[in-house]
């Protein structure tokens, strides 16, 4: 299972001596799989228990590292201990809550790393997802980490599959 591209050019920015890297709503955990092979501490967090269940069957990760989370839960408890998590950094691909990036935010250590793409409004004109509240207005990533050093961003249409997409890199002051 590949890594996304995104995550492969920019993962030496974690070291293994910096603390847990949260991969948020990791699906099938290709993602932080591709850090855990550099030695790098992952949680892996998901709703979709089945997705948590196969990493620990197949033995790629431990108990402890696996986190069932329900980040749009109306009681926000899962929300509520992000924000109070000290992570040298978060990934996110394909996913997209809104009310989370607060809690986000506060979860990075000063001099942490946020890597983070997702589907943009222009990705309705290739089918899913297509709902405003999955897909991101035009600079709304940006905008959110405004008052983070941006050392990567990208808003457009990549290929192969065709999608519309915008990333970020940025660390945290």
């Amino acid at each position: 299972m590949l890594s996304a591209q995104l995550l492969q050019y920019h993962q030496h920015l974690f070291k293994p001596q910096n603390g847990k890297v949260l991969d948020l709503a990791c699906g099938k955990g290709q993602n932080g799989l591709s850090l855990k092979e550099h030695n790098i501490d992952v949680l892996f967090a998901d709703i979709e228990q089945t997705h948590l269940n196969n990493l620990l069957e197949h033995g790629q990760v431990e108990q402890a590292n696996i986190w069932c989370a329900d980040f749009e839960s109306e009681t926000q408890s899962d929300a509520v201990k992000l924000s109070q998590m000290q992570l040298q950094g978060v990934i996110v691909f394909r996913y997209l809550h809104r009310p989370l990036f607060d809690a986000l935010k506060q979860s990075v250590i000063s001099g942490g790393f946020v890597i983070y793409e997702t589907f943009t409004e222009q990705n309705k004109q290739f089918g899913r997802p297509n709902r405003d509240q999955f897909l991101l207005k035009k600079d709304e990533l940006k905008t959110l980490f405004k008052d983070w050093d941006i050392l990567f961003y990208f808003e457009g249409i990549k290929h192969n599959p065709d999608r519309a997409v915008a990333q970020i890199v940025c660390q945290k002051p």
